[in-house]
């Protein structure tokens, strides 16, 4: 377990939301402690990313400390578990990954969470499309190309993941039912290890988070085939999406949320809510985030809700339609 605090000076990061009446009226009862933000994996990634740039301001606006604790396990499953038996009173908050909170529940078996009971859905903060890269010595140079090569060699291409149902494997998942292709997974341990073996030919290509490979496809090591967002990326627009290169809608990716134990009361729900899309939107918060590829979506909740329960519909008839099972 790592659980560090963050201690970051409040002069330069006041944040206007101290003015919203909203805040004002829920100061009374929160936070009157400091504040938690459990982290499903180690430091350092998307979501650790995400904890500490939010959580520094949050603790400069609010006045009490904010403490990131990372929890990693359960592809996930360990701090969301956590998350979900915490006091209902706005001083725990989980980041949520996407998997966690919309594959983890058709692929593992005794969860100790349910998405949908056990979580209040506070905003999804931000998004990535999961990019569709190649090898550079593999054939295909586009989507329409890599599909005919695919029909022509089924399971002679192989693609590696950062595990057995995650975002980058369901992605690549759909995208083979969608094509009518057949495609050999490899599963690793983290994104890390799928990107090396990639670069060194020992894969041919992959679906991973454009924060993943962004800095690989910069320097030639590999190749883009196509975005899975239905708008280009703007750190690379020069790369089309699946949608127009002949996948008509296809989407793929991930986000990263925060959510709360169901129970906490709605003004403390208005208040944690309104609070974290303020940090969001700081030009500081803003710009780390930005820097490494994500988009800063910041949702209302009912908009997080929506999507939330949209999306376990349709992971669940992929992982049926494959036969997926993490364990």
């Amino acid at each position: 377990m790592q659980r560090r605090p963050l201690l970051l000076a409040a002069s330069g990061l006041a944040l206007p939301f101290l003015a919203l009446p909203r805040l004002a009226r829920a100061q009374a009862t929160w936070p009157n402690r400091p504040v938690t933000i459990l982290v499903p994996y180690v430091a350092g990634g998307p979501s650790d990313t995400l904890a500490r740039a939010t959580g520094g301001a949050l603790q400069a606006a609010l006045g009490q400390p904010v403490v990131v604790e990372n929890r990693p396990g359960g592809n996930g499953a360990v701090a969301a578990g956590l998350a979900a038996r915490a006091a209902p009173d706005g001083h725990t908050l989980f980041v949520g990954a996407s998997g966690i909170l919309t594959i983890n529940p058709h692929i593992l078996r005794n969860l100790s969470y349910d998405p949908m009971r056990d979580f209040a859905p506070l905003t999804i903060a931000i998004s990535a499309p999961n990019m569709l890269v190649a090898n550079p010595r593999f054939p295909p140079r586009d989507v329409p190309g890599l599909v005919a090569w695919l029909k022509a060699n089924p399971n002679q291409a192989s693609y590696g993941t950062s595990g057995i149902g995650s975002s980058e494997h369901l992605t690549m998942e759909l995208f083979a039912q969608r094509t009518g292709t057949q495609l050999t997974h490899v599963p690793y341990g983290g994104g890390a290890a799928a990107v090396t073996d990639l670069v060194g030919g020992t894969t041919e290509l992959s679906f991973l988070n454009i924060s993943t490979v962004a800095a690989q496809v910069q320097a030639g090591a590999l190749r883009a085939l196509a975005v899975g967002s239905l708008t280009r990326h703007p750190l690379f627009p020069d790369v089309p999406t699946v949608d127009e290169s002949g996948v008509a809608g296809f989407e793929g990716g991930s986000w990263h949320s925060f959510v709360a134990p169901r129970g906490t009361p709605e003004p403390v729900l208005e208040a944690v809510h309104a609070a974290l899309v303020a940090a969001l939107r700081q030009p500081e918060t803003e710009a780390r985030l930005t820097r490494i590829g994500f988009t800063v979506t910041a949702t209302s909740r009912d908009a997080f809700a929506t999507r939330l329960e949209r999306e376990l519909g349709e992971w669940r008839e992929v992982v049926r339609s494959a036969g997926i099972v993490a364990g």
